[in-house]
């Protein structure tokens, strides 16, 4: 019977920690000292601890995500934010065009008489105009001051519009918004004066001059103020191409290279919508399309202006080669020089 007492096994605790003991070097000869201290209890592992829950705000509702879109912070806009904005604007510009209504129709009488004056001024001597219903005559005043409204509050109807506008443009371009808008509103009105004082005249004076002594010209009035303010809200619109081509130019969409290349095509079109927007007569066209083709010049030169630069061959040179020295030399870009050794490098 042998004196030898049998090995104790460790525990499966202890062999599952044995391996986080500290160990001497490996490298160091026998009975060397350690080349360092223990490990402190610090440098150990530690087991994850339970998550902690989210911070909430004092109303008790988790914080909201910090890349979430803001429309008034900078942040780019979904479409529901658009939509809003849009929303926003188009309720802005009706409260605009009811204001403007509400004093016009303070003074309907004047803006009749004025609007009718130059139908009065042609028509043969004992000829007039007349009402063929009870309610027209309220229904065309009524028509009368809506539309003197929307040329009372164009200035903040087209100051909506830029403004909705504006998160697509730079911080530089957005300081214009203003001025754009005052000039947009000064060109539509003085589109609806250049019909009024010039093109009516010339278009009515031609339109009763067919009439004859046995058949008299007796217009109806709610018809004719139609035609008038259809026109007038024409003009208005046609004598905004300057400033939309100085918005499309300062945007890059378009260059007075491509009105000139267009030109041809853009007469036709103008022809087009003036035969459109005017009486089947080509007096009226006329007086529309010459205009407007005046005022595709003016446009071109207005894109050659104010639009948005292009750099010339000779600076993109030096710029292409200093790109491709860089790329042939990325030490340089790293702030080292060429040949130099590892260790002097920073």
């Amino acid at each position: 019977m042998s004196n030898t007492t049998p090995t104790q096994e460790p525990a499966p605790f202890e062999t599952s920690l044995s391996g986080l003991e500290w160990q001497p070097d490996t490298e160091a000869g026998a009975g060397a000292p350690p080349d360092g201290p223990p490990p402190t209890s610090d440098a150990l592992p530690k087991a994850p601890g339970p998550a902690e829950p989210p911070a909430t705000t004092p109303e008790g509702q988790p914080p909201a995500p910090h890349d979430a879109p803001e429309a008034e912070g900078g942040e780019p806009m979904g479409l529901m934010d658009h939509l809003s904005e849009l929303r926003s604007r188009l309720v802005r510009c009706c409260i605009a065009v009811g204001i403007g209504f509400g004093i016009c129709w303070a003074v309907v009488d004047p803006i009749f008489d004025v609007l009718i004056h130059p139908l009065l001024a042609v028509l043969p001597a004992g000829t007039h105009a007349q009402y063929t219903t009870l309610p027209e005559a309220f229904f065309t005043r009524m028509y009368i001051a809506f539309v003197a409204g929307v040329f009372l509050a164009s200035p903040a109807i087209f100051y909506q519009i830029w403004a909705f506008v504006a998160p697509g443009l730079y911080d530089e371009e957005k300081r214009h918004i203003l001025p754009i808008a005052f000039l947009s509103a000064v060109f539509f009105i003085a589109g609806g004066a250049f019909c009024y004082f010039i093109v009516f005249p010339f278009a009515f004076s031609f339109f009763v001059s067919y009439s004859t002594p046995d058949i008299v010209i007796t217009p109806k009035v709610s018809d004719y103020l139609s035609f008038v303010l259809k026109l007038l809200i024409a003009f208005g619109l046609i004598f905004e191409m300057p400033i939309f081509t100085l918005f499309l130019a300062r945007m890059g969409i378009l260059t007075a290279a491509m009105m000139r290349r267009g030109r041809r095509y853009a007469i036709v079109g103008i022809f087009i919508l003036a035969a459109i927007l005017t009486p089947p007569d080509v007096v009226s066209q006329l007086l529309m399309a010459c205009p407007m083709l005046l005022l595709y010049e003016g446009s071109i030169w207005v894109a050659a202006a104010f639009g948005r630069k292009r750099k010339a061959p000779t600076e993109e040179a030096p710029e292409k080669a200093e790109e491709g020295t860089a790329q042939e030399n990325p030490e340089h870009d790293a702030g080292t020089t060429p040949g130099a050794s590892p260790e002097e490098k920073p």
